[in-house]
């Protein structure tokens, strides 16, 4: 009986390596793919979120400045032409 449970003992120890070498694999692994992935993209001009957003901010408040002078020559060219009457 003493025999059986050391064999069971030993198999749950290899077990237990074998399920932390896997588990230290995948991370590698996926810390690997990671960095060939950040390599792979450095090359590339990519903009980051804040920046980005600081644009499309910026781009927003063009449109509407475009906004409040159509309205003004739109009212402007209405006073020319009510004044040629």
């Amino acid at each position: 009986m003493q025999s059986e449970n050391k064999i069971i003992a030993d198999f749950v120890k290899v077990a237990n390596s074998a399920a932390g070498t896997l588990a230290g694999m995948g991370r590698e692994a996926r810390e690997n793919a990671r960095e060939r992935m950040k390599e792979a993209m450095g090359g590339m001009d990519f903009v980051s979120r804040e920046e980005f957003d600081a644009v499309k901010d910026m781009a927003s408040l063009a449109r509407e400045k475009v906004d409040v002078l159509e309205a003004k020559i739109m009212a402007l060219e209405a006073k020319i032409g009510s004044d040629k009457d």
